[in-house]
């Protein structure tokens, strides 16, 4: 019988969520959408530790900005369900919830004789490290070591059973076999092996907080909720054995999930794993969102930052897989149609801001002019510009949008539009603005303020290149040179353009103003 997809993201709320997380999701998301399944956020508070207040809220906010919606979990507002699901009422989505599961599985894996209970202490740990070391040895607490310490395997009965009632401290590890292949097939790597004598004996459960770890966690919520594919980053490769022989130990080897293991996003330049401070020294975030750290440090996010949700979803899709086309822009129906595990690749992906600023520009041409015009009223109402006609602002936002790469960079293009420069470009100045220039650039500007027709683009450019070129006057400078007491700089918009949607009577006070600075 083939069972029903289902895929989970199971964030740690330890900090906000790097994009990284975030393409992993979205590799989870179009998997499941693709196959007529599910998609589950499950959040992984089993640290606490760890924990950083405002977090599980952040990835939630980040999440629902990328459109990647959970179908069970988490409401359509974002906000986390505090109950269990109607469909799967023994899975809810915060492990923390659910704390007294757990212990019930470990001690299985006790009586079983799959795990055993460890009182060792921290400095006890500490000092058969550092005695290992002083050998120049590696440490593992596994088959090599374990009957030396304090635990249920290496104490009589009659010692060891009362500190589970006297102790705080004690663990439940995971007994590794010895001298055992564990055979594990991956949906991207493919078949991997490895031997049970490297591995060492994890800790999945702890007295001190009455938590499992994550070792343990995943597993037992992994099956409760019938997840059929578990698509995680490659970091928890190497804890793969480990899970592989949870489920045998636990007798689920026929409803054990399939893994696949994404590669990491790499630094833009050389190797090495993209980091948050990555982001800070090359200007560029790593992060969906911004978030203030317990520092009062702010880190960027991508949404802060101008960009499109579409452009940031369609820019991580591409960092690890490919369509096996040319194609480049997907939208999120385009991206679940042709997603495949079989298309992602095994090493990493450099990331490339340049890139990300491509597809930026790319979604903001394909926004509507009525769309965009909306996206830049707060831009204005920032700069203190507000009560702005819409249809001539729509006029100004179809003209300068083809030269944008985020909404905000429509204010540095067309800021001279709202308000009169106080300051020209000097470099500017010194070239264009010389005598026999600006002389013939003011007799321009006359001609426009005595044009008796209908004050439009359409009526006066002709007439405009005409005047100057039936003068033999040279175009460029004078424009340039007009251009320039209009603007503030050389570049911009075409002079009828210009002084169209600034109206002739702001134009008038314009040219004054550069009168009284030349003349």
């Amino acid at each position: 019988m083939t069972r029903r997809t289902r895929v989970r993201f199971a964030p740690s709320p330890t900090g906000p969520l790097h994009m990284g997380g975030v393409r992993t999701a979205l590799y989870n998301y179009l998997y499941a959408k693709q196959k007529g399944g599910d998609f589950i956020i499950r959040i992984e508070d089993t640290d606490s530790n760890r924990f950083v207040p405002g977090a599980e809220q952040y990835i939630i906010e980040a999440l629902n900005w990328c459109g990647i919606i959970p179908d069970e979990g988490v409401d359509e507002n974002g906000k986390v369900v505090e109950t269990a699901s109607e469909k799967h009422p023994h899975a809810p989505y915060r492990q923390s919830q659910r704390r007294g599961i757990y212990r019930k599985y470990a001690e299985q894996l006790v009586n079983d004789g799959f795990a055993y209970y460890a009182f060792d202490t921290a400095e006890e740990l500490n000092a058969a490290r550092a005695a290992c070391e002083a050998n120049g040895q590696t440490f593992i607490y596994n088959q090599g070591t374990r009957m030396s310490l304090r635990n249920s395997l290496s104490m009589p009965e009659s010692e060891w059973k009362p500190l589970l009632e006297t102790r705080t401290d004690w663990t439940v590890r995971f007994k590794m076999p010895e001298n055992t292949v564990v055979a594990m097939d991956d949906m991207i790597r493919g078949h991997v092996e490895i031997n049970t004598d490297t591995l060492d004996d994890k800790v999945l459960w702890k007295r001190a907080d009455e938590l499992p770890t994550y070792h343990l966690a995943n597993i037992v919520d992994d099956h409760l909720m019938e997840i059929t594919e578990v698509i995680r980053g490659e970091e928890w490769l190497p804890s793969l054995p480990l899970h592989y022989l949870l489920y045998q130990a636990f007798g689920w080897q026929d409803t054990m999930p399939r893994f696949a293991h994404l590669p990491l996003l790499l630094k833009p330049v050389g190797n090495g794993k993209l980091s948050k401070r990555d982001g800070d020294k090359m200007g560029f975030p790593v992060f969906p969102l911004n978030w203030l750290n317990s520092e009062g440090e702010t880190y960027h996010g991508y949404r802060e930052d101008g960009y499109f949700p579409e452009a940031f979803v369609n820019l991580l899709a591409m960092l690890g897989w490919n369509p096996g086309t040319e194609q480049e822009m997907f939208s999120m129906q385009e991206l679940i149609d042709a997603f495949s595990i079989d298309h992602v690749s095994k090493s990493g992906a450099k990331f490339n801001p340049d890139k990300a600023k491509w597809y930026n520009k790319e979604y903001l041409r394909l926004k509507s002019d009525e769309e965009l015009t909306e996206a830049f009223i707060p831009v204005l109402a920032a700069h203190g510009i507000e009560n702005v006609d819409k249809a001539w602002l729509l006029k100004v936002v179809s003209l300068i949008k083809e030269r944008a790469t985020f909404v905000a960079d429509f204010w540095t293009i067309a800021s001279y539009l709202f308000v009169a420069p106080s300051e020209y470009n000097e470099k500017d100045a010194a070239k264009f603005w010389k005598e026999e220039n600006y002389k013939l650039a003011l007799k321009v500007a006359d001609f426009i303020l005595a044009f008796e027709g209908e004050f439009t683009k359409e009526n006066l450019e002709g007439p405009l290149e005409e005047y100057i070129r039936g003068n033999e006057w040279p175009m460029g400078k004078v424009m340039n040179c007009l251009r320039l007491a209009l603007v503030g700089a050389s570049n911009g918009l075409g002079i009828a353009d210009i002084v169209t949607l600034i109206g002739k009577d702001e134009f008038a006070r314009r040219i004054e103003a550069i009168k009284a600075k030349l003349c």
